[in-house]
């Protein structure tokens, strides 16, 4: 091996009858047929008409996908572009990773260590499935998991959406079991000298080593979602322009835009690529008059990709269907497709809801409410069509009956599915609008992450939002009828994506992470400014061109010291007081001994040392919420014995007390101690029990381990009793 050392510290066009179909394709910018006149042909274009020219291959091609020579070379140009993007994107990631972390250099115990909190929750069920004897083995105990959630056994592929560990683990072992037949290297390894007073490690670079495999999968997922961005872009807007729009709009956002390059396990790293190709699909479906089977079985596989590995996925489905819902009672969706989107969304949720083993949480969401209320609002749409004429109270009367039948249908089916899982959801929401607190909703609402959007950006949205109101299009008639205006039909995807775009700003505004939705959406409304159809008022397309790229110079100022400061981070990853501590436990306590602790930390615990654990980060499931109320009991200012108490009843060996959650404090009234005079009023005012602890765990604990940061108490046995 090879000794290295450590680095230190506005209106569109009607759609024509005579269109061919083949330019509607979703990677082809619509065309005005004059490439089509004859005498317009190009040398190139002349060699792919001939089936004995240079491309013979070309030319078989482009007749299966019926499109003329020149249309073949206008796909040929926005893919090889499309490529482009997306391999810029998955460099930038990967540079902006190894940069952050010196990820190539770091052991497998620091690589495992840098994946915190939920992530290396996610990790671990990977490393399970590919350490295991065999894929079904592996298979097996994931989903037969007693680590986890002690002494529970859960199925994890059911509660944690792990298809996308699943598949890489799957593939990780027929990788690693090619190479090996052909006896082909797969990672090359070397010393690490750490530095003054710490141990020599070994670290891997390559495809073998399974985190490096892991997140390499996941930037290339995200590399093809820039690829996706740029058809998108070009496809929403007609002009290439328009996707190198979007491209560059979301470079130079990309702080706001994603956080893959920080934390590449999270669900949305693999679930929202799949988003984009939906909605890209979607605006195929709104924009095409009679759109294909095939168009429809394609949303419903991407919609089903984007649900498999996030719940949270639902939520953002809500917002589609109900700017879709809108779309339609405005007129501008016709009421035979917008059943079809529905019925999509329908088959969707229910193979969704089978392939989650039943999880109940599909079925009793507001997302699944209101496919059903809105489709039975559509369905008797003739009942009482001649009672109301169209217009605005209409309008609002059907907004509300669809609002209160999806309530009303949600909490039926949460009572008879007894499902409570969600409840956390709507008590966020009534916190943002009230004075209500809770547990849980503080532990929610301490995080920056789930805080109101900062003002800034509050600005930068409405700022965005004025610009286009000018552009926007305005209904022309209220009726909705198919045929007799299709004018308004063609304009339902614009319509759409504006009224998404205001989903996702609310969205952003009540919980600061979700702007990973509205920026990104906002840099593919960006490409609009590259519409014939929106800015054709400025004349020739040259001096389109010439206010494009004037706008491009502007962003690219403050864009371009967006991405130094990105380039600019450099640092390395070490946890070394946490390095001892799994260290100890993997050295000091038997395999089946019991952890609970701050959830970040038993994450790591589960992962790196392999014990079970009581708690953990998923903070989705009211039984886990419960339990975790239990456990960080021991940063409130109750006694020491009915801590002690719930710990034994838990069966819990081991506590690792962390000083740090007893006295971090994000905000005033956000420390632990503060958290648990809401729930725990008639305690305030005592010294915290973790302040005890930290002093002297005696007599209730014993401690048997301890550093600057962490503290391991063992906890009594209980008695059978209170077993």
């Amino acid at each position: 091996m090879v000794v290295k050392t450590r680095k230190q510290n506005v209106k569109d066009q009607p759609p024509q009858p005579n269109v061919d179909d083949r330019d509607r394709s979703p990677f082809v910018s619509p065309g005005t047929g004059k490439s089509r006149r004859a005498g317009k042909g190009t040398p190139f274009n002349s060699l792919l008409h001939n089936k004995n020219g240079l491309f013979p291959g070309f030319s078989f091609i482009r007749s299966k996908l019926g499109l003329t020579p020149s249309a073949f070379v206008k796909l040929g140009i926005t893919l090889v572009l499309a490529a482009l993007a997306g391999y810029l994107h998955w460099y930038h990631l990967s540079r902006l990773f190894e940069n952050d972390r010196h990820f190539s250099h770091l052991s497998g115990l620091e690589k495992e260590m840098a994946f915190r909190t939920e992530m290396g929750l996610y990790y671990s069920y990977f490393k399970t499935i590919i350490e295991a004897p065999t894929f079904l083995n592996g298979l097996y105990l994931v989903m037969n998991d007693r680590l986890t959630e002690y002494p529970l056994v859960i199925n994890t592929l059911k509660r944690f959406n792990l298809y996308p560990e699943v598949v890489l683990a799957s593939w990780y072992r027929i990788y690693t079991d090619i190479m090996e037949f052909f006896g082909l290297p797969t990672k090359m390894c070397w010393s690490i000298n750490r530095g003054e007073g710490m141990a020599a490690v070994d670290g891997c670079e390559g495809m073998g080593d399974p985190a490096y495999f892991y997140v390499t999968f996941v930037f290339l997922l995200n590399g093809l979602m820039m690829s996706l961005f740029f058809i998108y872009g070009t496809y929403l807007s007609g002009s290439r322009l328009g996707g190198m729009v979007t491209v560059l709009c979301f470079f130079f956002n990309h702080g706001e835009s994603t956080r893959v390059m920080w934390t590449p396990p999270l669900r949305e790293s693999f679930s929202y690529p799949f988003l984009v190709l939906q909605m890209l699909l979607l605006t195929h479906i709104l924009r095409t008059r009679n759109p294909s089977k095939k168009a429809m079985w394609a949303l419903a596989i991407s919609n089903l990709c984007f649900m498999l590995p996030w719940q949270f996925a639902q939520f953002v489905l809500l917002t589609q269907v109900a700017s879709l819902f809108a779309s339609y009672i405005l007129g501008y969706i016709s009421p035979t497709k917008m059943q079809s989107l529905l019925v999509t969304h329908m088959i969707t949720l229910a193979v969704c809801f089978v392939l989650m083993f039943g999880n109940s949480m599909l079925l009793t969401s507001f997302y699944a409410s209101s496919l059903v209320s809105i489709w039975g609002m559509i369905a008797l749409r003739d009942k009482f069509a001649g009672a109301f004429k169209p217009g605005l109270i209409t309008w609002v009367m059907q907004g509300l009956v669809c609002v209160v039948s999806t309530v009303i249908l949600k909490f039926m089916l949460s009572a008879v599915f007894g499902a409570s899982d969600d409840a956390h959801i709507s008590s966020l929401i009534k916190s943002k609008f009230t004075s209500y607190k809770d547990f849980d909703t503080m532990m929610y609402t301490c995080a920056a992450e789930f805080d109101f959007m900062e003002i800034e950006t509050i600005q930068d949205v409405v700022r965005f939002l004025r610009e286009g109101e000018k552009y926007s299009v305005k209904p022309e008639d209220d009726d909705d009828d198919d045929d007799e205006h299709p004018e308004m039909l063609a304009k339902g995807e614009l319509v759409y994506h504006s009224l998404q775009l205001i989903a996702f700003v609310v969205l952003a505004m009540l919980i600061m992470r979700l702007k990973l939705f509205l920026t990104p959406h906002m840099c593919i409304m960006a490409s609009l400014i590259c519409s014939k159809q929106l800015f054709g008022w400025i004349g020739e397309k040259f001096k389109l061109h010439v206010m494009v790229f004037g706008i491009l110079s502007i962003m690219a100022m403050q864009g371009a010291a967006n991405l130094q400061a990105q380039w600019g981070i450099m640092g390395e990853f070490s946890n070394l007081p946490q390095e001892q501590l799994l260290d100890w436990i993997r050295d000091n306590t038997p395999p089946n001994s019991v952890f609970a602790g701050a959830m970040p930390t038993m994450a790591s615990v589960k992962l790196s040392a392999g014990r079970p654990i009581v708690n953990h980060p998923h903070y989705e499931d009211a039984g886990l919420r419960e339990r975790t109320k239990l456990v960080y009991a021991m940063y409130s200012r109750k006694s020491a014995e009915v801590v002690k108490r719930n710990l034994m009843q838990m069966e819990v060996d081991y506590f690792v007390l962390e000083d740090s959650w007893c006295t971090r404090r994000s905000r005033p009234g956000c420390s632990m101690p503060e958290i648990w005079d809401v729930e725990d009023p008639q305690n305030a005012g005592k010294v915290p029990l973790c302040t005890l602890m930290s002093r002297d765990s005696r007599p209730h604990f014993a401690t048997v381990f301890h550093n600057n940061v962490y503290k391991v108490l063992k906890v009594p046995k209980a008695s059978k009793e209170l077993r």
